[in-house]
This record gives C-alpha cells, sequence and structure tokens, in this order.
C-alpha cells in the first residue's frame, strides 16, 4: 500500500507533463500553420468559402465509354489528365479534348462527354449543384468526326 501512495504523485507529476507538451505541441503547431498560410500570400490572406454541394471527381472512361446526355444546375468544368476525349453541346460539333485543356458547360447546357472510340481517358471534373441526366447518345453521333476550334 504505500509503494501505491509514493508512486500516485509520480504518475500525477508524467501525465501533468506529458499534457503540457500535448498543449505545446497543438499550440507551436496552429502557429506554423497560420504562419505559413499567411507566408503564400501578398497583401492579406484569401478565406476558404466552402459549399456543400460542390463535387470534385476525377473519372476514369475506358475507349469507347461515354455519358448520356445532361446538364448541370450550375455548370461543369472538366480537364482531361491523361488521354483524349470526346464533348458535344447538343445541336453542335463533336469536339475533341485533349490532356491539359479545360473544358467549360454553362449551367443548363445539354451536353455529353467521354473517352475517345480508341483511347481511356482520365477527367477532372468539377460541378456544383444537381445533374439533369437525359437520353443517351447514340453510336452514330458518337462516331461523328471531332473538330478542334
Amino acid at each position: 500500500m504505500t509503494q501505491q501512495l509514493k508512486a500516485q504523485p509520480r504518475v500525477a507529476l508524467a501525465l501533468s507533463v506529458l499534457a503540457a507538451g500535448v498543449f505545446v505541441w497543438i499550440l507551436v503547431g496552429q502557429q506554423s500553420t497560420v504562419t505559413a498560410r499567411q507566408s503564400n500570400f501578398m497583401g492579406g490572406s484569401p478565406s476558404v468559402e466552402d459549399s456543400e454541394d460542390l463535387r470534385t471527381l476525377r473519372l476514369k472512361f475506358p475507349a469507347g465509354v461515354r455519358s448520356n446526355w445532361h446538364s448541370h444546375d450550375w455548370g461543369q468544368l472538366l480537364m482531361v489528365e491523361e488521354g483524349s476525349g470526346l464533348t458535344q453541346v447538343r445541336g453542335e460539333a463533336l469536339y475533341e479534348m485533349r490532356a491539359g485543356e479545360p473544358w467549360w458547360t454553362g449551367a443548363g447546357v445539354e451536353h455529353w462527354h467521354g473517352a475517345a472510340v480508341d483511347e481511356d481517358m482520365l477527367q477532372l471534373t468539377i460541378y456544383e449543384g444537381g445533374v439533369n441526366w437525359m437520353d443517351p447518345v447514340s453510336d452514330e453521333a458518337y462516331r461523328m468526326r471531332a473538330t478542334r476550334p
């Protein structure tokens, strides 16, 4: 029993030292993060504006795969990361998308996109709000000759 009583102050001291260390680590870590963020911008720091409806996806389309016709409530930003793809706004010419080129489709614009007929495509897509899905893209429309502006 005597050893238990002697051990209690040592345990309390060890826990106090540990708690103080964690507290200092948290404070230093937060200060470093704030300083690092501020050092990346001149004239102030931008704020992060979050949206519950914002979606970012990386989609791998195997060769020959494409979406149905659809539109987005807010619009959609696409960028091909690897390979090449095809996209079309309803009533317009088929367009070839290449790696590194952004593609914007405005709100409510009916369109489709997918991989080239003979090449896989990795696509980054960013959109906010809902997607309004429509009819499939016919094989005939998909295999039309693509243009480049």
